[in-house]
């Protein structure tokens, strides 16, 4: 078991799902909701987007194959994505008060939208695991690996919101936010990277490996 390309599935999966990015989105989202239903709230929101993400693990790729587009195609296309996402991280509104305000203006405050999605699953979570989980280089089992990564991830993402008054009150809105930014620098490190392999699946460019690799270059690498 390569224990280091399970390393870096799971930061991968952290850095898009952003845990503690969710924590003023779930503060606003219970704001109209009795204190002892935070918890079933919380459990809600990481249920619906389990399953969401798992979809996505399941289906996504065949979805892609039924389009005829291929994995090098997508990983250019997600990488771009994941970019842009990232950018937003970076230099935009930060991605909690962006949803806070989408919220807000929709009128939808639960469980669903804004916290389940597109808060914890989000497009640049939906991707990765479609890209960490190619058919054509992984066997079953190491797309169970990953499913189990992903639990994992949002099993975090539930302790984190269970825990958010007290996290919310020690870090502050500018400490999610700080937090939030250098997570979108490392997703960008990683987008890039996604690009590049792209290009060296579809045989555009001849990249070597590189000294620490990445997963959503390689599919799974495990």
């Amino acid at each position: 078991m390569d224990w280091a390309a399970l390393a870096k599935e799971l930061v991968t999966l952290l850095v898009v799902i952003d845990p503690v990015g969710s924590i003023p989105v779930f503060l606003f989202a219970v704001q109209g909701v009795p204190r002892r239903l935070h918890r079933r709230f919380a459990l809600n929101a990481v249920a619906i987007a389990a399953l969401v993400l798992l979809a996505f693990l399941v289906g996504g790729q065949f979805l892609l194959e039924t389009l005829g587009l291929r994995l090098g195609s997508f990983q250019i296309a997600g990488g771009v994505i994941l970019f842009l996402f990232a950018m937003t991280m970076i230099f935009g509104e930060s991605k909690p008060a962006r949803e806070i305000e989408e919220a807000g203006r929709d009128h939808l405050a639960g469980a669903v939208f804004p916290l389940a999605m597109p808060s914890i699953a989000s497009p640049g979570a939906m991707l990765a695991i479609v890209i960490l989980t190619d058919n054509h280089t992984s066997s079953i089992a190491d797309q169970a690996i990953t499913a189990g990564l992903l639990i994992i991830v949002l099993i975090v993402t539930l302790l984190v919101l269970l825990a958010a008054s007290f996290i919310h009150r020690f870090i502050g809105s500018t400490g999610a936010s700080i937090i939030s930014r250098v997570m979108g620098i490392v997703l960008a490190t990683i987008a890039v990277d996604s690009m590049i392999g792209g290009l060296d699946a579809l045989g555009i460019l001849d990249v070597g490996p590189p000294l620490i690799e990445s997963p959503l270059s390689q599919g799974n690498p495990g």
